[in-house]
C-alpha cells in the first residue's frame, strides 16, 4: 500500500480568549465560543477527506491568555427563563445520559467523588452511568474486548430507560480507549430500534478501508454531545516518556514493549503497537480512521464536542503527549497559574480539523513492524514507532479537539497526577477538585447549547 507524505504540520490554535466581551457588552464564555468554533469547524471540514495536497496549515503559538467565567456561564445557563434541569421533558425524567468509564485495574470506586459531584452540579436532567463491565483483571483482554462490552453496557442502560435521548462519556486513563472502540460498535448513521439484537455492528454499514468519514450520525440510538477523556494514551504508550515510570531510561522503554504482554495481556502488546500480524495495522492506527472494524472517525466526529484533559507533568502512567494527542515539537511550557475557580487547569485551546488523506500502513511501516516483534530494542523498533505515531495523530487530527492542560505542580502531592485528575480518592486525590468542577461546567454548558438549539 502506498504511504501518504507525513504531515508535519502544528495544530492551528485559536488564541485562548480572556473576558471575551460580546457586542451587547455581556461576558461570553470562550468555552461556548470554542464549542461553536469546534461544531462548525467539524461540520466544515469531516463531511468529507482532503487530499493533502492545497492545504497550508499555519504553526500554532500559545498566546497565554486565561479563559475566565465558564463557571459562571455554566451555573446560571438558562433558556428562555427555564433551567437546564428543567427542560429535558415534562416529568422531569433523565433524558442525558453520561457513561462514566474507569482505566486499567480499576473499578467503579474510582469514581466515586465525581459521581457525586456531577449528580449534585448537573441535575436531574443527566442520568449518571458508572461502567463495570470492565473492572480489574478484564481490563487486560484488550482495547476491542473491553470496548464491545461496554458498548452492550450502554445498549442495555439506553433500552432500560426510554427518556434518554442525549449521550455523552467521560472516562479516565485506558477507558478512553475503551470508550472510543464503544462508540464504533454503536454508531449508526441514523437513529435505529433499540429493540433490536445485540450484535451492533450491522450497524455501521458501508464499512470500508476508506478514511473518509460522515458528518452526523447516533450512538446508540441517541444524540451524541460530550465525549471527554482525562489523561488517556490516545497515541499508545510507546516512545520517549509516554510511560513516564520509565523516566526516560532508553534501555527500560525498550524492554518495556516485549514484556507488556505478559503483565498486561493483549492490551500490553495493543498499547505498545505490536498487536497482531505484520502486515496488519495496529489496532490504534485502526482506530484513527474508519475501516472494515468499524466507523471509529465516524463516532467521534458525531459528537458535538471533544475534550482531553492531559497532565503535563507528574503522570506516572501517561506522557503529556499522547494524552493530549501532540508531537513532541507541538510541546511547550504550561502556564503556571491556574484558571479562575478551576484549581490546577492551566489552560485551554481548541485545535480545528487538519485535513487529510488519513492514516496509511506502508510497506515499510510492515517491515519495521516486523522487526520491533521479533528483535525489540533495534533502530527499526524506534522507526516503526515514529511511523505508527504520526499516522495515527493525522487520523485523529481530522476532528477538531479541545484540548484542557493540567499541572498539578504546586499540590502537596504532585506525583499522583494520574489519580488526582479524576479525583480517584477524595482525601488522597482532592488536587483534582478543579478538574471534576470544569469537566461538570462544561457539560452544562454543551447541555444548555444542546436544548437551546433543539428549542429553536
Amino acid at each position: 500500500m502506498a504511504t501518504a507524505p507525513f504531515i508535519h504540520a502544528r495544530c492551528s490554535y485559536t488564541s485562548r480568549i480572556s473576558n471575551f466581551i460580546n457586542k451587547s457588552g455581556s461576558q461570553q464564555s470562550p468555552v461556548a465560543s470554542s464549542s461553536s468554533h469546534a461544531s462548525h469547524s467539524s461540520s466544515s471540514s469531516s463531511s468529507s477527506s482532503a487530499s493533502n495536497s492545497g492545504f497550508n496549515f499555519p504553526s500554532g503559538t500559545n498566546s497565554g491568555q486565561r479563559h475566565q467565567g465558564l463557571r459562571a456561564h455554566a451555573m446560571s445557563a438558562t433558556t428562555n427563563g427555564k433551567s437546564i434541569s428543567s427542560m429535558g421533558n415534562s416529568r422531569n425524567d433523565p433524558d442525558h445520559l453520561l457513561v462514566l468509564v474507569h482505566g486499567i485495574l480499576a473499578s467503579t470506586a474510582d469514581w466515586t467523588y465525581a459521581e457525586a459531584e456531577l449528580k449534585r452540579r448537573l441535575g436531574k436532567n443527566f442520568l449518571i452511568f458508572v461502567s463495570s463491565s470492565n473492572t480489574y483483571t478484564k481490563t487486560f483482554t484488550g482495547i476491542d474486548g473491553a470496548g464491545k462490552r461496554l458498548a452492550d453496557e450502554v445498549l442495555q442502560v439506553v433500552r432500560k430507560t426510554e427518556s434518554l435521548k442525549r449521550i455523552s462519556f467521560l472516562a479516565h486513563s485506558l477507558g478512553g480507549l475503551f470508550a472510543r472502540y464503544a462508540i464504533s460498535v454503536l454508531y449508526s448513521r441514523d437513529t435505529y430500534n433499540r429493540d433490536q439484537p445485540d450484535d451492533l455492528a450491522t450497524n455501521t454499514e458501508g464499512n470500508s478501508q476508506s478514511t473518509s468519514f460522515s458528518k452526523g450520525g447516533m450512538i446508540a440510538g441517541l444524540e451524541p454531545i460530550n465525549f471527554i477523556t482525562l489523561a488517556t494514551p490516545h497515541l499508545g504508550v510507546r516512545g520517549k516518556r509516554q510511560l513516564p515510570f520509565l523516566l526516560g531510561v532508553p534501555i527500560l522503554e525498550k524492554i518495556a514493549a516485549p514484556m507488556a504482554p505478559l503483565f498486561v495481556g493483549r492490551t500490553g502488546s495493543q498499547l505498545f503497537l505490536t498487536d497482531g500480524k505484520p502486515n496488519r495495522p495496529p489496532l490504534l492506527l485502526r482506530m484513527a480512521s474508519d475501516c472494515e472494524d468499524g466507523k471509529f472517525l465516524s463516532a467521534l466526529g458525531a459528537f458535538k464536542c471533544r475534550i482531553i484533559y492531559a497532565n503535563v507533568s507528574y503522570d506516572h502512567m501517561v506522557g503529556w503527549r499522547t494524552s493530549s494527542i501532540r508531537r513532541e515539537m507541538e510541546l511547550s511550557k504550561p502556564p503556571s497559574q491556574s484558571l479562575d475557580g478551576y484549581k490546577h487547569v492551566v489552560d485551554v485551546e481548541y485545535c480545528p480539523p487538519v485535513p487529510s488523506d488519513g492514516p496509511q500502513f506502508s510497506q515499510e511501516a510492515m517491515k519495521a513492524k516486523e522487526e520491533a516483534q521479533n528483535a525489540p530494542g533495534t533502530h527499526k523498533t524506534v522507526e516503526y514507532h515514529e511511523i505508527i505515531e504520526e499516522e495515527v495523530i493525522q487520523g485523529l487530527q481530522q476532528l477538531g479537539w479541545r484540548k484542557v492542560d493540567v499541572s498539578f505542580h504546586s499540590s502537596f502531592w504532585p506525583f499522583f497526577a494520574h489519580n488526582n485528575i479524576h479525583v480517584k480518592s477524595e482525601w488522597l486525590h482532592n488536587a483534582g477538585i478543579g478538574v471534576i468542577a470544569h469537566v461538570a461546567d462544561s457539560l452544562r454548558q454543551q447541555e444548555a447549547s444542546s436544548i437551546l438549539t433543539a428549542s429553536l
